[in-house]
């Protein structure tokens, strides 16, 4: 969340979506939703730029009370999905910088300076994202069947044979230990050789932290999770490749989950000089 305060109080805030060289379409902006609480979206001038924002009520959008709803899961959810749909009515004639969600400013002059400040970064970022898209990929290990019941070693310490029937069952834990980790080594390796593969089609690729099992869903664990920068004039090639990763089964140790094009939200930083962003690899 990016709050914003200068000046007295007003009646309102301004939620900001996007930043874009052309103002989008005036029909498509109109048929756009934004928060639902809020007024239709507009473009706000700032220099050289536009910014496309939306007037929504303080009651409801101050840190306070914003802070309170997006800790409750639906309401996150729909604060999400209305930033989306306010980043793509910008985007409907050329690249955008999405701003943060909940990038919020008292009236249009701040957001306007704002926008002012930040505007040799956001020229860079505009020329870098023309033309491109992102496309998200994640790769987990393949699911492995369920392991038999673990033998206890009852008996392990009486009766005749004892001893060797206690090895025998630590022989069989270490094994299945070792079996275990080479199946993790080789899932690494073929995740890694995915992500080899998909970089030569990206001008760009960001790793994000691989999401935990409960939010995913799967037993096995999320390998990678990377968004790659795409050329639209290389987007079939890049297609075509994940197709490739994904039915041939020459990666039988993982699976492989793409989604794309979307605007790029990963490579639209501008809190920060987009050619030394530290988790961003420039491939192209």
């Amino acid at each position: 969340m990016s709050t914003t305060a200068a000046g007295p109080a007003a009646p309102g805030v301004v939620c900001a979506f996007a930043v874009t060289r052309t103002p989008p379409d005036p029909a498509a902006l109109a048929a756009a939703r934004g928060h639902e609480e809020g007024g239709p979206l507009r473009v706000l001038s700032a220099g050289d730029l536009c910014l496309v924002v939306q007037d929504v009520p303080a009651a409801l959008f101050d840190a306070e009370a914003l802070t309170e709803r997006l800790n409750r899961p639906d309401d996150l959810e729909r604060c999400a999905r209305a930033h989306h749909r306010g980043v793509e009515a910008a985007a409907g004639r050329g690249p955008v910088v999405p701003l943060p969600m909940a990038t919020l400013y008292r009236g249009d002059l701040t957001a306007a300076r704002a926008v002012a400040a930040r505007q040799p970064v956001l020229v860079t970022l505009l020329d870098r994202l023309r033309d491109r898209t992102e496309w998200a990929v994640k790769v987990h290990a393949a699911e492995s069947p369920p392991e038999p019941a673990t033998d206890t070693g009852a008996g392990a310490g009486t009766g005749t044979g004892s001893g060797a029937g206690g090895r025998a069952y630590l022989t069989r834990i270490s094994a299945r230990r070792r079996d275990r980790q080479g199946a993790h080594d080789r899932a690494l390796a073929e995740a890694e050789a995915v992500d080899a593969e998909l970089r030569r089609y990206a001008v760009a690729a960001t790793r994000h932290r691989p999401q935990s099992e409960r939010l995913t869903g799967r037993r096995a664990p999320q390998l990678l999770n990377v968004a790659y920068l795409v050329e639209d004039a290389r987007r079939t090639a890049f297609a075509e490749a994940l197709a490739r990763l994904t039915a041939d089964g020459r990666r039988p140790a993982v699976r492989v989950d793409a989604s794309g094009p979307w605007i790029p939200y990963s490579f639209a930083r501008w809190d920060e000089d987009p050619q030394a962003a530290p988790d961003q690899e420039v491939l192209a």
